[in-house]
């Protein structure tokens, strides 16, 4: 089982990035997906999930109406597109892809950095 994740960098605020992440060695389609991050000294949070069947998404309050989560089940891949950057959004993204309460895989994380 392996994701990888891409995208991060260094981004101006009110800047754009988008994340990917690649899944590979389970059945993608089956998983419910979602991405955390973790800025330094704080704990990992939840920002965005999207469900297996439906497609549902789910955002924080934090970046809702600025960040869109979606997913190609064809490319077993997820997506994070996010606008207008803060300087608080500044954190390691993660992707997390979970079925029930038995399977629950991460990611290694990728940086992400919103300064001038």
């Amino acid at each position: 089982v392996q994701l990888v994740e891409s995208g991060g960098g260094l981004v101006q605020p009110g800047g754009s990035l988008r994340l990917s992440c690649a899944a590979s060695g389970f059945t993608f389609g089956r998983y419910d997906m979602s991405w955390y991050r973790q800025a330094p000294g704080k704990e990992r949070e939840r920002v965005a999930s999207i469900t297996s069947a439906a497609g549902a998404t789910n955002y924080a309050d934090s970046v809702k109406g600025r960040f869109i989560i979606s997913r190609s089940n064809a490319k077993n891949t997820m997506y994070l597109q996010m606008n207008r950057l803060k300087p608080e959004d500044t954190a390691v993204y993660y992707c997390n892809a979970r079925r029930g309460n038995l399977f629950d895989y991460w990611g290694q994380g990728t940086q992400v950095t919103v300064s001038s």
